[in-house]
């Protein structure tokens, strides 16, 4: 399916010029392609881009002091479904492949030294690999509930727990931990979500089972496609849209998915959304 994402946003440098590393711009790959793009910054700053260490898109750049409105607008090709594999098993320790290792390790935000007798109590005898993983992504969607304002900027994945509520990322951390902690991989992902109800960008979590990554999102009751991968890391702290190094504050900021017909040249609109607060810690999404 071709999708188009605009996310806008506005922000102020409240006391001098501000240095920040953005992750807005997704990249192709295997499960999604770009067909068009535009960035733009208002006003224009001298910009630079690098790839990190896990592969994303980084611009970097000093947001002069007062107000700037960065628009960022993508048509992808991506995947109408994702790939489900309940039988997949687990990939021995030995066969991962060499980048993944590191998604086995606790962070920051995903303490999954600590996490392994509650997923253990949460899988039961479920089959080793994705049967185990699904089984924990269905807990956090039957047991969580998700709801603003409960979470901040150091919340992790045990602090939710206890919450018993979150949003995306909360809810993602949890899966993550949990994962982690019966030593299969998992990542974070953030990006857009076709008919995300309210919009906004979006985060879920994926794990390597079967010798490849499948996706689990514990906010949807059943497996979506319609996605559109931004970054991927191993907790919030590595794909935070906006990293600011001074004073920053968010103003509104506004995101529409739509899908593009490329059958009759029409397009399938959703109803536009209303502005979603922002937390002022900007080194989180």
């Amino acid at each position: 399916m071709r999708l188009q994402a605009i996310c806008k946003m506005t922000v102020t440098a409240t006391e001098a010029d501000c240095p920040v590393v953005a992750m807005l711009r997704p990249r192709s790959g295997d499960a999604q392609w770009m067909v068009s793009e535009r960035y733009d910054l208002h006003p224009w700053v001298p910009t630079t881009e690098y790839v990190d260490s896990y592969g994303n898109l980084c611009q970097r750049m000093k947001i002069p002091q007062g107000d700037m409105r960065i628009e960022v607008e993508m048509v992808m090709e991506a995947e109408d479904h994702i790939a489900v594999a309940p039988d997949a098993m687990a990939t021995p320790i030995e066969d991962l492949p060499f980048d993944s290792l590191q998604y086995l390790l606790q962070s920051r935000y995903c303490p999954s030294d600590k996490m392994e007798d509650r997923a253990r109590q949460i899988v039961g005898n479920a089959e080793t690999g994705y049967a185990q993983v699904e089984a924990i992504r269905s807990w956090i969607h039957t047991n969580l509930q998700y709801r603003y304002g409960v979470s901040n900027g150091a919340t992790d994945a045990l602090d939710t727990l206890n919450d018993g509520a979150g949003v995306c990322r909360d809810f993602s951390h949890v899966g993550i931990g949990l994962t982690r902690s019966l030593r299969i991989p998992a990542r974070l992902v953030v990006g857009y979500l076709y008919r995300l109800d309210p919009m906004d960008m979006h985060a879920w979590f994926e794990a390597f089972v079967g010798g490849r990554w499948y996706t689990f999102d514990a906010t949807q009751d059943a497996p979506r496609g319609g996605r559109i991968v931004v970054a991927y890391g191993r907790d919030a702290a590595d794909v935070a849209f906006i990293s600011n190094y001074g004073p920053l504050e968010m103003g509104e900021m506004v995101v529409t998915v739509e899908q593009v017909d490329l059958g009759d040249g029409t397009q399938h609109h959703q109803p536009q959304p209303q502005p979603q607060p922002q937390p002022q810690d900007q080194q989180t999404y």
